[in-house]
């Protein structure tokens, strides 16, 4: 044990010039959580009313502190390494300390028996309360293995002293103080041996019979239990510490216990006796370390033998003739007296054995009926375990059930008012188309009203060799009105929804004019005859398939028509104050006058779409699809979903149609895979000889771009599709510019009146033309 050696410290001495106070609280320390804990708990809950706190630490004994020689440089060594490993250990103490602004007492002890340490500790110095970290050992571990210390401490501590056992920032075990401690310290009262083993040998080497034993001192009196100390050792910087102080050893008792090994029996009791009478008068608590050893009674008794014979009985230092015959009738009594009360004890063993043997099978019995007893609970918590787990199962089935049942409650509600609605809104369309019918058929529309007489009178009564065309509409007949040739369109009496087409074609084109818009030049309402302007070169699909013999288009025509109908196009998709979408964009329905001068007709099927769904969507929901097949919005068509990129769709297969001639069927496919297989001049129209492949190429890709098939791919009319357009067209401008003049014929596509002659004189170099000014045709 390792302590100043100047003195031992008592509380309420100086120590470095400091008071403590009497009764000083102390702290076990190690290097582990637990005392830290404790360190802190002791700070909280037990320095009230002071501020002083000692904390002892209890270090093994070096190797070099059992007698063995150190040189000076080895000592000094020694002691700068314990001086520094010391500093280190407490220093987090110290700062806690200076935290709490408290006062520390710090003490170093060097013992192997850290509970015997600390006990004398406290013995010495009357330490009223001791904390210690609880042991992190578990249960199995602490009882296969030495107690530890807290247990040892709460054990074996002075009666005086409070033992405070923290684990974990809270006390797990609390032995409190059965005596008070006096004011002025005692001389240290013996304490019970702490067993450090099973054999309760403390540890440096003492067997059991040494601790029974004890040791005596060269003068003949006792020191307690413990082996002596060896020499004094030095501490660090001039102090020394002694392993064995004076207030280790235990007073009042003189007698050494050596005697009683070879003492008799009777001298024994009365030697053990006499000590535990030592005992009992010098210590407070009545008790001594003796109470804890295991004295084996060194008196025996022999018990007799009881035979048949009574000579047995009889002491064998006596004579056999001093007994009488009386004696022997006695001795032959108490024989069979004690041979009768050994039957009835047996009797009563053998039926103390019977009732043992019966109340086993009891036991026995009844622990089986509890053990099946318990197998029925365990059963029947099972099955009410299931039961209720089915319960809870149904109950979320039901819970389900009844949210789907609202969920469809909902749907069919909503459902319910969305078909409302849709009553009410086809309601309202009906009452507004039937509105804008009257309100047309009553308006004073732009446009002449023709009778009927004078159509029928144009139209030789619709002669059959009038008849230029007919289309889903209605057949048309050539005619001339006001000494005009006019195209007159008749409505056929069976014509699906006739009415509304010529109610929406005289709405719209009385209303518009633009030079690659047909022109509208009167109707006649009672009998829905329409009267356009006279197109003398008919349809572009019938220029393209060259219907009639009639000769190819020169590819500068091709872009010029081309140009002129995304013109026509984009001013019907910016009219005000709604966007008109035409739906039914083909070459059927566009029409070529003299001068090769494109114009779009047929505007029957055309839509009104509301400005902020063109603005914002540009889609606009419709009930029924209308339009050509091949030519039709692929989304507009599953969808129903219309918009001004509806017609951009079409205007890309009818573009593809101007270069290639070819049916719609698949043309985008077939194009976009000449294009990648570099095939692409293969799909151009044979009968024009003189194509510009990489302008041709640029016009396919501008045209393949226009007939995605997802709307959101396809590019602007305005900005993308007419600028190159434009572009192409003045190319081919320049190209007849420079062939027409170059071979001194003059051609101007603006019209004029030697433009046909020109034009024609242009076309001659294309398989010579033949004259041919009919209608286009209208579909």
């Amino acid at each position: 044990m390792m302590l100043p050696a100047a003195a031992p410290q008592l509380a309420g001495a100086d120590v470095d010039g400091r008071q403590f106070p009497l009764h000083a609280t102390a702290v076990a320390v190690d290097r582990d959580k637990n005392s830290q804990m404790a360190v802190k708990w002791t700070a909280d809950h037990l320095l009230i009313n002071t501020s002083a706190i000692v904390l002892m630490h209890v270090r093994s004994p070096a190797a070099t502190s059992y007698g063995f020689s150190m040189s000076e440089t080895s000592s000094e060594a020694a002691k700068e390494q314990l001086e520094s490993e010391m500093t280190e250990f407490f220093l987090p103490y110290r700062g806690f300390c200076a935290r709490k602004r408290l006062q520390l007492k710090e003490v170093v002890l060097e013992e192997a028996d850290v509970s015997k340490a600390i006990v004398d500790y406290i013995n010495a110095n009357q330490i009223s309360n001791i904390v210690v970290g609880a042991s992190n050992r578990n249960a199995i571990t602490r009882k296969f293995r030495n107690p530890d210390v807290a247990s040892n401490l709460t054990k074996f501590a002075p009666e005086f002293c409070t033992v405070y056992v923290i684990s974990k920032g809270k006390p797990v075990s609390v032995r409190s103080a059965k005596t008070q401690l006096t004011h002025a310290p005692a001389a240290a009262p013996r304490q019970p041996s702490i067993p450090a083993s099973p054999r309760l040998a403390f540890g440096g080497g003492m067997d059991a019979e040494d601790t029974v034993r004890g040791t005596s001192s060269s003068r003949g009196g006792w020191r307690g239990p413990f082996p002596p100390s060896p020499a004094t050792a030095h501490a660090p910087e001039g102090r020394s510490f002694e392993r064995n102080p004076d207030y280790m050893r235990t007073p009042g008792r003189d007698r050494p216990l050596s005697t009683a090994k070879t003492a008799p029996n009777s001298g024994t009791h009365e030697s053990m006796e006499g000590s535990f009478r030592s005992g009992r008068s010098s210590n407070s608590r009545g008790d001594s370390f003796t109470e804890d050893l295991d004295f084996h009674g060194s008196v025996g008794y022999q018990s007799g033998d009881f035979g048949a014979d009574s000579g047995e009985y009889a002491p064998s230092d006596s004579p056999q003739g001093s007994f009488s015959p009386g004696a022997n009738r006695d001795v032959e009594a108490e024989v069979k007296r004690l041979r009768l009360e050994l039957k009835q004890t047996m009797d009563m063993y053998s039926t103390a054995c019977k009732e043992a043997i019966t109340a086993k099978q009891k036991a026995r019995e009844i622990h089986q009926w509890k053990m099946e007893e318990a197998r029925k609970v365990e059963e029947a918590r099972h099955a009410e375990e299931a039961a209720l787990a089915m319960a809870e199962m149904e109950k979320v089935k039901c819970r389900a059930a009844i949210e789907a049942a609202h969920k469809a409650q909902r749907l069919a509600e909503m459902e319910s008012q969305r078909r409302v609605n849709a009553e009410m809104k086809a309601k309202r369309e009906a009452e507004e188309k039937k509105k804008a019918l009257d309100a047309l058929a009553n308006n004073d529309v732009r446009y002449r009203k023709y009778s009927i007489e004078e159509i029928e009178m144009a139209t030789e009564y619709f002669d059959r060799k009038l008849k230029i065309g007919e289309g889903g509409y209605g057949p048309v007949y050539k005619a001339f009105l006001d000494h005009t040739a006019v195209a007159i369109k008749v409505l056929r009496p069976d014509a699906a929804q006739g009415r509304k087409q010529f109610q929406q074609e005289v709405e719209v084109l009385s209303r518009i004019r633009h030079p690659n818009m047909v022109l509208l030049l009167g109707a006649c309402p009672e009998y829905g005859c329409l009267v356009y302007e006279y197109m003398e070169n008919g349809s572009l699909e019938d220029r393209l398939l060259r219907r009639g013999n009639t000769p190819s288009l020169p590819w500068p025509i091709r872009f010029k028509i081309a140009a002129e109908i995304a013109t026509g196009l984009l001013f019907l998709h910016q009219t005000k104050p709604e966007p008109l979408v035409h739906r039914d964009l083909k070459p059927a329905n566009i029409l070529l006058d003299r001068n090769y001068v494109s114009k779009i007709s047929d505007v029957g099927l055309a839509r009104l779409v509301p400005p902020s769904i063109a603005d914002a969507v540009t889609q606009y929901h419709m009930t029924s699809t209308a339009g050509t097949f091949c030519y039709i919005d692929p989304e507009y068509q599953q969808t129903g979903m219309l918009g001004i990129k509806s017609d951009i769709y079409s205007l890309g297969i009818m573009l593809l149609q101007m270069i290639t001639a070819r049916s719609p069927m698949g043309l985008a496919h077939h194009v976009q895979r000449a294009i990648d297989r570099g095939v692409f001049e293969e799909m151009l129209d044979s009968t024009v000889p003189d194509w510009p492949v990489e302008e041709a190429l640029s016009y396919a890709r501008i045209a393949l771009q226009c007939a995605e098939l997802k709307r959101k791919d396809r590019p602007e009319l305005a900005t993308v599709v007419l600028p190159e357009l434009n572009r192409l067209r003045k190319l081919g401008d320049d190209w007849e510019a420079t062939n027409c003049f170059s071979s001194g014929t003059g051609y101007s596509s603006a019209g004029s009146s030697s433009s046909g002659s020109s034009f024609a004189r242009m076309m001659h170099s294309y398989n010579n033309p033949r004259p041919r000014s009919p209608l286009g045709r209208v579909s």
